[in-house]
């Protein structure tokens, strides 16, 4: 892993390379959790009519610019500002015979409040991540300083949370894919599975250093890790099967909450063996050519 960490470096930095890249350029398709709004989901009961009927029936109510998005061979899911529980019952009186599947509804300002409140516990949780790490290797200040641990820690964060939200930006611009507050929620758990799985490899590099394990420190670190890897992949299978038959046995609704964790789970994994830790050596190797 140690010996190959160029290409690791390369593969890594070309995948989060790409997702800022598309991040900046299509951004992320926010859901009324964010924006406010209404949210109704319908299904016909015999069958849905033609699109065209639909939008003529719905636009006698006035209701400004609405989304219209098909779902299955019967279902139907409407996007529009936020409307009034009397709108609501006029709305689903002119679609006809449908059953009700899901009406959300939130103001405006409910709407920036989440957005504001979602990015400061991104925020709080990177900075609490950064002193614990650097708390909890205070002791190891050889070869490489405690505070180093914490920024290769998060810059291991950045890459697990960077990839799923690129694919999130390609998915909301070409499949119209939402982002709500349940892929908030996916980000912060891969926030702190990462951040597990990189303290256990870290904190093995740490008790080897003080046992003297390894001819040096690149060696302490390979070390290191053949003795946890096989814990970690299989620790990150075992999640990954529970999240697989939730994300075939599961609901509509938490699908793509559930895929936003398997991509987490996968590139955590990866980072805490194959780039943190090589990092680790490379800073340790160029602090040392500079003395």
């Amino acid at each position: 892993m140690i010996k190959h960490r160029k290409i690791f470096y390369i593969i890594s930095g070309a995948l989060v390379l790409f997702s800022l890249v598309v991040f900046i350029a299509l951004g992320l398709n926010p859901a009324i959790d964010f924006t406010g709004g209404s949210f109704l989901e319908v299904e016909y009961t015999n069958g849905r009519p033609e699109m065209d009927e639909i939008k003529r029936v719905i636009e006698t109510l006035d209701l400004g610019a609405v989304v219209y998005q098909p779902t299955g061979d019967a279902g139907l899911i409407l996007r529009m500002k936020d409307i009034t529980e009397s709108q609501h019952q006029q709305l689903l009186a002119l679609l006809g015979d449908v059953e009700q599947k899901r009406f959300d509804s939130i103001g405006p300002v409910i709407g920036r409040e989440l957005t504001r409140k979602a990015w400061l516990a991104i925020i709080f949780v990177i900075l609490m991540i950064v002193i614990f790490i650097t708390w909890a290797f205070r002791k190891v200040s050889r070869p490489v300083q405690s505070w180093k641990y914490g920024l290769i820690a998060i810059a291991a964060l950045v890459h697990d949370v960077a990839i799923p939200v690129g694919v999130f930006s390609v998915l909301g611009h070409f499949f119209h894919v939402e982002v709500d507050i349940l892929f908030i929620t996916a980000l912060l758990t891969i926030l702190g599975f990462s951040i597990h799985d990189t303290i256990v490899v870290f904190d093995r590099v740490r008790e080897n250093l003080k046992k003297g394990v390894g001819n040096d420190f690149e060696d302490s670190v390979v070390q290191s890790l053949k003795q946890v890897r096989g814990r970690s992949v299989k620790t990150s299978l075992a999640i990954i099967l529970v999240l697989v038959s939730f994300l075939i046995f599961g609901g509509v609704t938490t699908k793509y909450f559930t895929i936003t964790l398997i991509m987490g789970i996968v590139f955590g994994t990866y980072s805490s063996l194959f780039l943190a830790s090589p990092l680790l050596v490379t800073w340790y190797n160029w602090q040392e050519r500079r003395k």
